[in-house]
């Protein structure tokens, strides 16, 4: 017969089981309190003095690892110059046709695209106009005089 209440090792207040197995704790929170007890009373021991525990940290000349005191000139200048070789090394490293467009290759561009193309399947309209393809609106527009640019 399976128990209907049990004692949360935690907190030590009776609780009904959400679920089929045993639960040792009532709640996660209860759970989670219980883990980090059990981290700090296991890392606060010292192994000359198990009895002894110590909240502080050993005292050392060194600074912590990883830790930034303060920006100096000197990282600033590495930190620049590591980021102008590596630009370089992928400028130079990148086929030309791969590179990003900047705005004066897409102004090059625009500008030896002509604006209007003769269409050649399409008839004159009834009044005699000739077709032309207009690439800035997309459609397709008449004239009489032929169009360029």
């Amino acid at each position: 017969m399976e128990r209907e209440f049990y004692t949360c090792e935690y907190c030590q207040e009776g609780f009904k089981p959400k679920r089929r197995r045993v639960q040792k704790y009532c709640s996660n929170t209860c759970r989670s309190k219980a883990h980090h007890a059990r981290k700090t009373t296991s890392e606060l021991t010292t192994v000359e003095n198990p009895e002894i525990t110590t909240t502080e940290e050993p005292k050392t000349d060194k600074p912590p690892v990883g830790k930034v005191e303060q920006m100096s000139a000197a990282g600033v200048g590495n930190s620049a110059a590591g980021t102008l070789a590596a630009d370089g090394l992928t400028y130079l490293l990148t086929a030309p046709q791969n590179r990003p467009a900047t705005k004066g290759d897409i102004a090059n561009l625009q500008a030896q695209i002509k604006r209007y193309h003769a269409v050649k399947n399409l008839p004159r309209n009834p009044q005699g106009a000739n077709p032309y393809f207009d690439t800035l609106t997309g459609k397709v527009v008449y004239s009489f005089m032929p169009l360029y640019g």
